[in-house]
């Protein structure tokens, strides 16, 4: 859910760090803590980004998720132009820690920061790889002397189809039954009260030619805790993705772009006409000075059939 990028620039990685676990691997980008590349099994999973189409590959969320209402937040009465998804994904952070098969990058506050979003913080980012698997971990800390209002998530693009799948149909398979309806995304990006059918069937969502000509698909408190991109029929090829902390789920691309996002969200966009205060925006965690929130995603890969197919 992400209308930036098309027609821009492609944006500059930054320094890459690679790691890597016998068969599997990743590239890590120290602009925005992106994850740049992963593989498994002999296959590249993640979207390479086109400028054209969207040029994303894997963004951190950070201090908001979705839109806000005119590119704005307040706090204490104030303004601050706090747009789409935050400013962690335009920062350069910091590497604090690096094994071989992961790495730890932060961020911090600073004079810029603090222009559009005025509190102290540590965001730190880990990603660890394994043979098949691929862990990404959020911790946001209250560095500050105040409660702080934050909303984090993480929004990979996947290849889909899925390397060596050919035009086979494609599903998404969550673990729970999900409400059939999701909300309308109205003009800005925000959310509004009504809802549209989103073409699920208990837990099985075709992915189809029109699934996302009315914009992402926004999965608010889903029943969920993981879910399944694969081939139909069923066999062959499969991707799993479980959330941690990340109650809303929701999956994103452009009409007959070959990537599919699955995207995990502590919170989500404004309500439509919402004017109150960041911290009081449906959605938002409340940090006390010192304390930690921790959100996560496990990414696994395999070419066993599909379990949870209809």
């Amino acid at each position: 859910m992400d209308r930036e990028g098309a027609g821009h620039p492609a944006k500059s990685a930054g320094d890459l760090i690679a790691i890597a676990c016998g068969d599997g691997g990743a590239e890590v980008a120290t602009a925005g803590a992106e994850l740049r590349g992963w593989r498994a099994g002999g296959d590249d999973l993640l979207w390479p980004g086109d400028p054209a189409i969207w040029d994303g590959v894997s963004p951190v969320l950070f201090p908001v998720v979705g839109w806000t209402r005119n590119g704005e937040v307040r706090v204490d009465g104030r303004v601050y132009p706090l747009a789409l998804h935050g400013f962690a994904r335009h920062r350069r952070f910091e590497v604090r820690e690096r094994r071989s098969d992961s790495v730890t990058l932060v961020l911090g506050e600073s004079a810029e920061t603090l222009q559009l979003y005025p509190y102290a913080f540590q965001l730190a980012v880990t990603y660890a790889v394994s043979d098949a698997s691929l862990a990404a971990t959020i911790e946001v800390t209250n560095t500050g002397d105040r409660p702080m209002p934050y909303a984090a998530g993480l929004h990979p693009g996947f290849r889909c189809p899925l390397p060596g799948s050919g035009r086979e149909a494609h599903h998404v398979a969550f673990d729970a039954a999900e409400r059939p309806a999701v909300p309308v995304i109205a003009p800005g990006g925000l959310f509004s009260p009504a809802e549209r059918p989103s073409g699920i069937a208990g837990r099985i969502l075709s992915l189809e030619a029109g699934t996302f000509a009315q914009e992402a698909l926004c999965f608010i408190g889903a029943r969920s805790r993981g879910l399944e991109l694969a081939t139909r029929p069923v066999g062959g090829r499969r991707l799993r993705v479980e959330f941690e902390e990340l109650p809303n789920i929701v999956l994103w691309s452009r009409p007959s772009a070959p990537f599919l996002c699955i995207e995990g969200w502590s919170g989500f966009g404004d309500p439509e006409g919402y004017t109150g205060e960041l911290r009081e925006k449906p959605g938002m965690i409340l940090l006390a000075p010192g304390e930690t929130g921790r959100h996560a995603m496990r990414m696994t890969y395999t070419g066993v059939a599909d379990r949870h197919g209809p």
